[in-house]
């Protein structure tokens, strides 16, 4: 079952801007059955009564990186502390790439925190993952809203996922005093922000603030426009038929979303460096031009987790510094429908201490300290939102709270090849200028699995 979200932003968003390595197990050959055998601690309450680990390390790698993987491993000091175990963990950029090695060289780490459900489906028909044991779905069960389950789950109906860190996508972050001193309004309608970003054109500042480069996630930040496009111009259900391959990446619907995108992208006036600089730029080295004195740009569409990117007198002052709107709507019968997206751990080895780790990232214990460092949702119901340290953080992690379902990021759920595949690369070579839009969506299309 594909995940699915819809969450009412415009308000609520519109109301915040205004206030303000150790030794690992190798991979099994064949996964076991669930409610089979497992090695799992019979109980393991995070607030009381865990188990002693003492000794024992639980090897984890991820693409947290830099501030983000000290933030992670501050989340799990608690689980260290109270069990004994230690949580060696391993970031990399190119963390999805190195992890395909050692799956195949049967030296994985014991848990990943794996950013696609497309990879977790992918090593899960592989036979490389063993599915969670029934105290953990259960914590899943009492802990997380509808569809968070199911998207932990792969092809075999079994369930190998654990969430932790999600974000929020769709979001259009812009530096707030610079904002108010101009008079500009956060726009309601494509339409509307088309006009707002030829008013900063003709104010002197190019509005979007937009880099690519990811290492070997290059071209992920293309897609995360693409996908909020097609959301607000064919709806839930179009998208959904989108993300399985019903409706082919040549269809003049995603042509048009395509183009939406490039629109913009394309154009030297629109964002700062032009076409080869989003090229060469990562992604996270654009966000803070926003801040600058004067600001090299005004814009920048992105998940929640961006603000860990501003510089540190502004993470200082959220709420005061930072203005934020969703992406508008395209047409106002649709809306403006949000994505989620996130990392999701799953489980290489099956011993206790791997169980007891994966349980405890199922409460909301395990996001405490990053809840209150910033950067960071969690997606569990009973978490006590005042710990946030902004209240752009509480805004966000209560609209994920408060959806009824949830709805996936569409390149993460698409086959590994497409979504992680050509839909990154060919929009690069588009942008560049050596191939053009029809055939960039053509060989998209043509890698989706037959």
């Amino acid at each position: 079952m594909r995940s699915r979200l819809l969450v009412g932003l415009a308000s609520a968003l519109l109301v915040v801007a205004a206030c303000g390595s150790g030794s690992s197990t190798p991979a099994p050959t064949e996964a076991p059955t669930s409610g089979g055998e497992s090695m799992a601690p019979e109980s393991m309450a995070p607030s009381s009564g865990m188990p002693d680990l003492s000794g024992t390390t639980i090897t984890v790698g991820g693409a947290f990186v830099d501030v983000e993987a000290q933030r992670f491993a501050d989340t799990v000091k608690p689980f260290e502390d109270a069990t004994g175990a230690t949580v060696q963990y391993s970031g990399d950029k190119s963390f999805e790439q190195n992890l395909n090695v050692q799956v195949q060289a049967g030296n994985p780490p014991d848990v990943a925190l794996l950013p696609q459900p497309g990879g977790m489906k992918n090593y899960a028909s592989q036979g490389k993952l063993f599915p969670l044991p029934d105290d953990i779905l259960a914590s899943i069960d009492a802990n997380y809203g509808p569809g968070w389950k199911e998207s932990g789950t792969a092809d075999d109906g079994q369930v190998y996922g654990v969430f932790h860190r999600v974000n929020l996508k769709g979001l259009v972050f812009y530096p707030k005093v610079y904002w108010d001193s101009k008079g500009y309004t956060a726009p309601a309608t494509w339409d509307e922000m088309k006009t707002l970003m030829d008013q900063m054109v003709a104010d002197g500042t190019p509005p979007w603030c937009i880099g690519i480069e990811s290492g070997a996630g290059t071209g992920w930040p293309f897609t995360d426009w693409v996908e909020e496009v097609m959301l607000r111009t064919v709806g839930p259900d179009g998208f959904d038929a989108w993300v399985a391959g019903t409706t082919p990446f040549t269809d003049p619907t995603v042509k048009t979303a395509f183009q939406d995108v490039l629109d913009i992208w394309m154009n030297p006036d629109y964002v700062y460096g032009g076409p080869n600089y989003i090229v060469q730029t990562n992604f996270g080295d654009t966000p803070p031009l926003a801040f600058d004195d004067p600001p090299k740009c005004l814009l920048t569409n992105q998940g929640n987790f961006i603000t860990t990117f501003f510089p540190d007198s502004v993470q200082a002052d959220l709420d005061n510094q930072v203005g934020v709107f969703p992406l508008p709507a395209i047409d106002t019968a649709i809306g403006t429908p949000a994505e989620v997206g996130g990392d999701q751990a799953v489980a290489f080895a099956d011993r206790p201490e791997v169980w007891a780790f994966l349980k405890f990232l199922t409460t909301p214990e395990s996001g405490v300290a990053w809840q209150k460092a910033g950067g960071a949702l969690f997606p569990y119901q009973n978490q006590d939102l005042s710990l946030y340290s902004s209240m752009l953080d509480q805004t966000f992690a209560k609209a994920i709270v408060d959806a009824p379902a949830v709805r996936f990021d569409g390149s993460d759920a698409m086959p590994a090849e497409v979504g992680q595949g050509t839909f990154w690369k060919e929009p690069i070579k588009v942008l560049t200028g050596s191939e053009d839009v029809d055939t960039a969506l053509q060989n998209i299309e043509a890698s989706w699995p037959k």
